[in-house]
């Protein structure tokens, strides 16, 4: 793995033989922390959104876990 630092990016160089699956996972990660990275939003805020979602997911999908 080669990693380069330059004034406007890090330009990451890896084998083609790294799992495909991981690495997708890596990048998401990475996406996810430029674009918090910009955010305004306070944690607080975050955890309620997640809380909301996650209690709409739920009475949605219920029905599937529960006979």
């Amino acid at each position: 793995m080669i990693i380069e630092k330059t004034k406007d990016q890090i330009l990451i160089k890896i084998s083609p033989k790294v799992d495909a699956f991981g690495f997708q996972r890596i990048m998401d990660y990475l996406e996810y922390l430029e674009v918090a990275s910009k955010s305004k939003a306070k944690q607080s805020e975050a955890d309620k959104l997640a809380n909301e979602l996650n209690q709409t997911w739920w009475e949605n999908n219920k029905s599937s876990f529960i006979q």
